[in-house]
């Protein structure tokens, strides 16, 4: 099986329409007394998970640096059941519906900040009708312009496969102990661990790299067959 790295379209599919917004409810970001880093990620998105549920909702709803790590403990164990036992929590995690607004006609897919990825309401029944398996959408709540334009979900993606050690320098091979933080960007070559790859997937959001999208062949195939716009994909390595 060959996987592939997900990146925004170009030519000849570029990406059309844009939105500006954001998810409901975040973590905030944390000063780690341990590695002394200030920081608060990106990639973890949780769009499924209602936190409306918690008295301490509004606690969630803007990005801010939590200085008590205690505090920031406190509150991301809050929402630990209110996602999978095993999905990832992080500093700057966010979660519920984007919220905002967007402006169409929109491409098939939406993939504007490379972490996020939107598909139009239409195109996603023709796609589910090619066998891929495991994608799972979520409602956004943005307002959309103009009136009648077909509306985007977005991809509620699992957190499975890791990069390979061997493409991660050495400094940076332990996360820090207390925040999680791994402190490397994107290896320029970077290579999939072919043991972490799970065989029920077709889209998946890497475990240590969040902000990475990665798709099988038989997702690639299934977009080129169907003629859709607005993705591109750059194969990876797998070891």
């Amino acid at each position: 099986m060959r996987f592939y790295d997900l990146l925004p379209g170009g030519e000849p599919d570029p990406q059309i329409g844009e939105y500006n917004g954001a998810h409901r409810w975040m973590l905030p970001g944390v000063n780690c007394p341990t590695c002394k880093a200030i920081w608060g990620g990106a990639g973890v998105h949780h769009p499924a998970a209602d936190l409306s549920v918690l008295s301490e909702a509004k606690k969630y709803e803007k990005a801010r640096l939590e200085q008590d790590f205690t505090e920031y403990e406190r509150l991301r164990d809050q929402v630990r059941g209110l996602v999978s036992p095993d999905d990832p929590l992080e500093p700057g995690a966010t979660f519920g519906p984007l919220v905002g607004t967007a402006k169409g006609p929109f491409s098939a897919f939406v993939h504007q900040y490379g972490d996020i990825l939107l598909v139009r309401e239409d195109v996603l029944e023709p796609l589910l009708s090619k066998g891929l398996r495991g994608l799972r959408t979520v409602r956004t709540a943005l307002r959309f312009r103009p009136k009648g334009v077909e509306e985007l979900l977005e991809f509620d993606v699992q957190h499975r496969g890791m990069l390979h050690p061997d493409c991660i320098p050495p400094r940076f091979a332990t996360p820090c102990p207390k925040c999680g933080r791994r402190g490397h960007g994107l290896p320029k070559e970077p290579i999939l661990d072919a043991a972490s790859l799970p065989p029920d997937l077709d889209l998946m959001r890497l475990r240590n790299y969040a902000m990475v999208l990665v798709v099988t062949q038989r997702f690639k195939d299934a977009v080129e067959q169907l003629e859709l716009d607005g993705l591109s994909f750059r194969e990876l390595p797998v070891r």
